[in-house]
């Protein structure tokens, strides 16, 4: 029985899985809601808080990306390709596709001896507006390392080539590079490869859907691999490391998640997927013992990014709701929350930079 199957037809509802998030106010009245559901857990595995129903089952999407590298890292790839910290992070990035980005996976590429012609992740323009502004009055068309997801696949072309394996295969479920890293990802969140849910990313990538719990339980255990067998416990940490060390490369300058774990300061790592999907994982520390944090906002998010003054396209949901969720755990400083103003609780604008409402989080989280 697949972990969809598990849940009973009447909880797929968004009655009874999703309930309201963040309320939208134009004015005097709320003008639209956004749903979600969220799961906190902890390394143990216990569900320490919860709203909506956390047993939701729903793909990570990109979020997924930090346990997809692990298989890399576990069997030596920082070493043998001699990468920097800065290069590893940017191997589970969604990035924004600037020129400072392409410059980092050309380096990797070069030491792999990859081409960029051999990723298979498609073509977009960079999320970064300034820059594909900069390729359309050059009349310069994007290339596959400008797609936000070429970190990840130039980190299966490198695992396929350790292995020995072929690379124009290497995103068929049956090679061994999507091997190693499902059963990774299997062993992480603790549901069986035969339950995991599989699905075609938008990078035509294998993609895993599990239950909120499940989900928050895997970026638990990125954040506290104490308890996790070596080489798993190194990787896990060299990832979150690498992450939290060079935000800008996970997403991009401006962006939530980079600001997010800038501000955090070590505390906080997190990770955006598309469709509204957020993972985030709070390390431990005096007083505190490790977390991970799995949301979904039911109708997707509102496209694009969110970038500190301006609504241009991350979503407009995931961040309050993230930042909500870590005030209510106690995670961040008012110091620390103060830096994120701009992602939090705010006013709304017009185009004539004139205040006509406002977004608050209509939320609780509570203990089971």
């Amino acid at each position: 029985m697949t972990m969809l199957g598990s849940i009973k037809t009447g909880q797929q509802s968004s009655a009874s899985v999703y309930l309201p998030v963040l309320e939208v106010w134009r004015g005097p009245i709320v003008e639209c809601q956004h749903f979600g559901a969220i799961a906190v857990v902890n390394a143990q595995g216990a569900l320490t808080h919860a709203y909506g129903n956390p047993y939701l089952v729903t793909f990570l999407r990109s979020a997924a990306k930090p346990f997809q590298l692990l298989p890399f890292v576990e069997l030596g790839g920082v070493e043998r390709y001699r990468l920097t910290e800065k290069e590893l992070a940017i191997l589970c990035a969604s990035h924004d596709g600037t020129d400072e980005h392409l410059a980092v996976l050309a380096g990797i590429q070069e030491k792999v001896g990859i081409a960029e012609q051999d990723l298979q992740c498609g073509v977009h323009p960079p999320y970064h507006a300034p820059t594909e502004k900069v390729l359309w009055l050059r009349g310069e068309q994007p290339t596959p390392n400008r797609h936000n997801c070429s970190g990840k696949h130039t980190a299966m072309l490198a695992l396929a080539k350790m292995l020995g394996a072929p690379k124009e295969s290497y995103l068929e479920q049956n090679h061994p590079v999507q091997q190693f890293i499902l059963t990774a990802f299997s062993e992480m969140v603790s549901v069986p490869v035969s339950e995991i849910i599989l699905g075609l990313d938008g990078c035509s990538a294998p993609v895993f859907a599990v239950s909120l719990y499940h989900a928050a339980l895997g970026f638990a255990r990125l954040a506290d691999p104490l308890a996790l067998p070596e080489p798993r416990r190194s990787a896990c940490r060299q990832i979150i490391a690498a992450m939290m060390h060079y935000p800008e490369m996970v997403s991009g300058f401006g962006t939530f998640d980079t600001c997010l774990m800038q501000a955090a300061g070590g505390s906080v790592f997190t990770k955006a997927g598309a469709e509204g999907f957020q993972g985030s994982g709070v390390l431990p520390a005096v007083g505190r013992s490790a977390r991970g944090i799995a949301l979904k906002v039911a109708e997707g998010d509102i496209s694009g990014r969110f970038r500190q003054g301006a609504e241009s396209a991350e979503g407009r949901a995931r961040p309050l709701i993230t930042i909500e969720t870590l005030r209510q755990l106690e995670v961040l400083s008012p110091a620390q929350l103060a830096q994120l103003a701009p992602f939090d609780a705010r006013a709304q604008y017009n185009w004539c930079d004139i205040n006509v409402g406002r977004f608050v989080p209509a939320f609780k989280l509570s203990a089971p």
